[in-house]
């Protein structure tokens, strides 16, 4: 496994767009407004990129297996969004690497923390982020919801 800053020239975003709804569609049926991730396209995913800071992972035999959207919110704090991971490499330590490969970006840029939102309804992802330090700061609602949608977790660097 690799895991590199996506390079300018990187073209395969049908590839990219692909890993995003397939690590996301196994949360389709729980979560409640559905994910944003949906709403995306190979096109918006470029748009994207260009705003952020983005990693991907690769497996040894070249394929797109990972990734990660990585957004300074000044003046302290690096959000992690659109963390994917291939459903069946999930598990496997990808995830915490990706998480580990924010960390470092942050760290390079001289914020203090990490900060992510996750869906109320995947008290897996809550016990995974917690697992690597991360810590539960609020709790939000989705315009339109009237009770809590997702956790914020935040994790010093």
């Amino acid at each position: 496994m690799r895991i590199v800053e996506c390079a300018p020239d990187f073209k395969d975003w049908a590839d990219l767009h692909d890993l995003i709804l397939t690590a996301f569609a196994g949360m389709a049926s729980r979560i409640d407004p559905p994910s944003s991730a949906l709403d995306l396209t190979p096109e918006t995913l470029r748009e994207k990129a260009r705003r952020e800071i983005v990693h991907l992972a690769y497996a040894d035999d070249g394929s797109l297996v990972g990734c990660v959207f990585c957004r300074p919110e000044p003046p302290e704090t690096l959000y992690i969004g659109k963390l994917a991971v291939r459903p069946d490499l999930q598990g496997n330590g990808l995830g915490r690497s990706l998480v580990e490969t924010a960390a470092a970006i942050a760290t390079h840029r001289g914020f203090s923390r990490l900060r992510l939102e996750t869906r109320i309804e995947l008290t897996g992802n809550h016990c995974a982020f917690s697992a690597m330090g991360f810590v539960v700061t609020r709790e939000g609602r989705h315009p339109g919801f009237d009770c809590t949608t997702f956790i914020e977790m935040q994790k010093r660097v």
